[in-house]
């Protein structure tokens, strides 16, 4: 009785929407017209993502983005986390200020970001003129940085989730191990290589299989900022099934896209999986 609610929300909007989905990722179905025009399409949906070359950069962009910024994320979250785990004062509010971006709506700071990247008067690059770059790069209004843009602001909203969990795992640390090295005469370097890494292993694998998923839906960021442009450079998979779902209006097109992420999705976190198996 107490989870009967749950299990209905989750049947109705989570179980059903996905079992429909696959079905129209089998057919042909215009989203404006009614359910009659439904159309069995058998595999030519899936037939057509290895012909579309959006489809291709999309996959490439995400595969790009999850590339740098998972392990960007991670490494400056740890190095953040364990800084200030020990070396200030003012912890909880200095995890709060990091953790804010990460409950902030993407959408509001999306539009922050605009206004940072902007080209000519954006405080971004009136601030590397002032360090003498003539030439400061377009971001968003360029095609080699407009998706370096997006992994920028990738990494700062998942970083303060980071710290928060890392902080925990380092709560799990004995500080016996870190005397007992300062005694063999360890430096920090060496404490951290040996103690916090290995102590921190099943930290990192959450943050990492999390971090993977998170990545491989970024949505917001693309739509409010690039709408997956200049031309298709900033084009990831997530903004590619919206806009052939609901401006394209090819519903069992996106549909199969969407199967494809969960594929690749399912294939990253396996890889990860089986890595960490062998490391142990």
């Amino acid at each position: 009785m107490f989870i009967s609610l749950n299990l209905i929300g989750y049947f109705l909007f989570k179980l059903i929407p996905i079992l429909l989905a696959g079905v129209l990722s089998f057919s042909e179905w215009n989203i404006a017209t009614d359910i009659s025009s439904l159309k069995f399409a058998g595999f030519d949906n899936f037939i057509k993502m290895f012909s579309d070359n959006v489809f291709r950069i999309s996959v490439k962009n995400t595969l790009i983005y999850t590339v740098i910024m998972v392990p960007v994320a991670i490494f400056l979250s740890l190095i953040f986390a364990v800084i200030l785990d020990k070396y200030v004062f003012g912890k909880g509010l200095l995890r709060l200020a990091f953790y804010l971006p990460n409950i902030s709506s993407m959408v509001a700071v999306s539009i922050v970001w605009m206004i940072l990247f902007l080209p000519s008067y954006g405080p971004i690059n009136n601030f590397l003129r002032t360090l003498g770059v003539d030439n400061p790069p377009k971001w968003l209004n360029g095609t080699a940085t407009s998706l370096i843009s997006i992994v920028i602001v990738g990494v700062w909203q998942r970083i303060g989730y980071n710290i928060i969990i890392v902080l925990a795992g380092l709560q799990g640390i004995s500080t016996s191990l870190y005397e007992a090295a300062e005694i063999d005469g360890a430096n920090v370097v060496q404490k951290f290589r040996y103690i916090t890494i290995p102590g921190l292993n099943n930290t990192l694998f959450f943050l990492t299989i999390m971090s993977i998923i998170n990545s491989f839906q970024v949505f917001t960021p693309v739509k409010v900022m690039t709408q997956g442009g200049p031309g298709t450079s900033s084009s990831v998979l997530v903004y590619y099934i919206y806009k052939s779902a609901f401006m394209n209006n090819e519903i069992g097109y996106a549909s199969a896209m969407a199967w494809a992420l969960f594929a690749l999705v399912f294939a990253a976190s396996a890889v990860r999986m089986i890595v960490s198996k062998k490391k142990d």
